[in-house]
């Protein structure tokens, strides 16, 4: 498992290194990519891409004073794409609205289909 910090710094590469090419990257461009309240120094970026490489996320090929020649694995984006739908909470709410309207029109349509039956049932034994 990723904390918050390292998978921020995993998108940031997935979205540098977008099909898996190596592609170099300094530490301070991903430090200003990082939002404010995840801002790191360059011996923290280091030894989250270090961790990043041990786990087989990413392959760094080389680095030289917060230079980085590095390419994200097929891992690394498949663990970006399963945390995908925890940050996409819009279509889980959609998902509730559309389940309340189906409850809603389901309950709506049994009452007036029973309504309609009670009516054709009264005129039936009203004609025999």
């Amino acid at each position: 498992m990723l904390d918050t910090k390292s998978k921020f710094v995993l998108s940031i590469l997935a979205k540098d290194c977008g099909n898996g090419n190596y592609k170099i990257v300094e530490v301070s461009d991903i430090i200003q990519s990082l939002p404010r309240h995840l801002r790191m120094d360059s011996e923290a970026i280091k030894h989250i891409l270090t961790h990043l490489e041990r786990q087989d996320i990413i392959s760094i090929k080389y680095d030289d004073d917060g230079v980085y020649c590095l390419a994200v694995l097929p891992y690394g984006f498949e663990i970006l794409e399963s945390e995908k739908p925890k940050y996409f909470k819009k279509e889980k709410t959609r998902n509730k609205k559309i389940n309340y309207l189906s409850i809603f029109l389901c309950f709506i349509s049994s009452l007036l289909g029973t309504t309609l039956g009670i009516v054709i049932c009264y005129f039936l034994l009203k004609l025999f």
